[in-house]
């Protein structure tokens, strides 16, 4: 009990400080997210993922996912992400089985003056069904608070449920367990107004599930993770029915180059440009059972095809040159001399760091913006101990030199001010490199 009061503690502290994360990827870094569902509500976007925590002795299986809430987060710009705080705990909704941490992928939807959030887990009575079946709460704010309701939907057995509504106004349910299934749902949102019907015409070979429908220009697309070799990758078949058939199209996103076993996602349109929503497992390495939530743009072919995304760090939305710039989520990184570091490895929500080795190393930061106000100082959180030279350049390797800092020797991380030479108005990419042959590290820099 202890631990559930500290949980809800936390994370209305966390709703007091604005918990604002970045815009790099992952977006959200003081908690594991998994599984992220976005939806744009009034303007706003909403994401919502899945929790992962460590399991600890009589909480969860060790090695495996454990999930006890749920969390949302906004963002108005897709830079500054707000944490909401828990919308949903498993041991809050009548029909789940008590601390069973099942609480996996979810969705939300918004119909006739109602939020309606989505979750699958494990029912306490194996008459509701045998495994995994999806719950439904009801809100009047995408934030919440959230009422479950006393039993989950009656007929639908599995996981990662996924809402869509069409044009004509009738809604659909979609889930996974073995295949992938799609239903109508009733006008009220919490029941099935067909039979289920197992979406065919996809691969047989490895696991499919995760779906995620959208509609664009008259195509349905069924977007879903496939285990094609080893692990998930991201594809998609499209259809002229919400029902099928469907025809197999290709890849959204290959298979992670780093093994993280799982992925999924949601697809996004935000004042006309499209995103891809997705977790990798960036804060936890050497576990791929505590992911991390991700975005980066997407585009679409004339044809409608989807052209495949390929994972940055850089992520999305722009950098306020005010702001700390964390240069460890670059667009580019020289392929000598530098490299990306934990900050603190036994505390990986402190971030990372950027290592400059010698003077090969640098870092490109695309899409910084300066503003028209003429910025007079930049700072470092730097640490070198032998010292060494840091410079700043705007638009490329060869363009003008912002600064040149010098950074004093010390074995401590210390904010390092120096005055630029010269300011350029408006967005522009960042460049920073390592003068000096000694080892130099930074973790952020900001423009004053």
């Amino acid at each position: 009990m202890l631990r559930h009061k500290l949980s809800y503690i936390l994370a209305g502290l966390a709703c007091l400080l604005g918990n604002a994360a970045q815009a790099q990827n992952p977006f959200i870094t003081n908690q594991f997210t998994a599984d992220p569902t976005a939806r744009v509500f009034n303007g706003r976007v909403y994401v919502y993922p899945s929790h992962d925590i460590r399991a600890t002795p009589g909480h969860g299986r060790a090695g495996w996912f454990v999930m006890e809430d749920y969390h949302v987060f906004s963002s108005a710009n897709l830079t500054e992400w707000t944490d909401h705080g828990v919308i949903v705990t498993q041991n809050k909704v009548p029909w789940v089985k008590p601390d069973s941490y099942s609480m996996w992928a979810p969705d939300c939807m918004f119909r006739n003056g109602k939020y309606y959030f989505y979750f699958p887990t494990t029912p306490r009575d194996t008459t509701i069904s045998k495994g995994f079946t999806v719950g439904v709460a009801v809100s009047d704010k995408p934030t919440g608070p959230f009422v479950p309701q006393p039993l989950p939907i009656k007929g639908v057995r599995g996981i990662d449920p996924n809402v869509f509504i069409d044009k004509d106004g009738q809604a659909y349910l979609y889930w996974s367990q073995g295949n992938i299934y799609g239903a109508k749902l009733k006008e009220n949102m919490l029941e099935l107004a067909s039979e289920p019907k197992t979406l065919g015409e996809l691969p047989t070979k490895g696991l499919k599930e995760g779906p995620y429908l959208f509609e664009r220009k008259g195509i349905y697309y069924l977007t879903y993770p496939h285990v094609e070799n080893k692990t998930e990758r991201l594809e998609y078949a499209t259809s002229t029915s919400p029902l099928g058939p469907f025809t197999v199209k290709g890849v959204i996103m290959d298979e992670s180059p780093t093994g993280c076993w799982t992925n999924h996602h949601s697809l996004l349109e935000f004042k006309n440009q499209w995103y891809l929503f997705y977790h990798h497992n960036d804060l936890s390495p050497a576990f791929d059972k505590n992911r991390s939530v991700r975005v980066d743009s997407l585009f679409f072919e004339p044809d409608g095809a989807i052209r495949k995304v390929i994972p940055t760090l850089r992520g999305v939305g722009l950098t306020d040159a005010k702001q700390k710039i964390q240069l460890d989520r670059y667009s580019r990184l020289s392929s000598s001399g530098a490299n990306i570091a934990f900050l603190d490895t036994a505390n990986k929500f402190q971030g990372w760091k950027t290592v400059f080795a010698n003077n090969q190393g640098w870092v490109q930061y695309n899409v910084v913006a300066f503003g028209k106000q003429a910025l007079k100082t930049v700072t470092l959180r730097t640490m070198a101990a032998a010292g060494a030279t840091v410079q700043l350049r705007a638009d490329g390797a060869t363009g003008p030199v912002l600064a040149q800092v010098t950074v004093p020797k010390g074995s401590q991380w210390q904010e390092v001010k120096a005055p630029l030479s010269a300011f350029k108005p408006g967005t522009h990419t960042l460049v920073v490199s390592s003068k000096t042959n000694t080892p130099v590290e930074i973790d952020w820099v900001k423009f004053e």
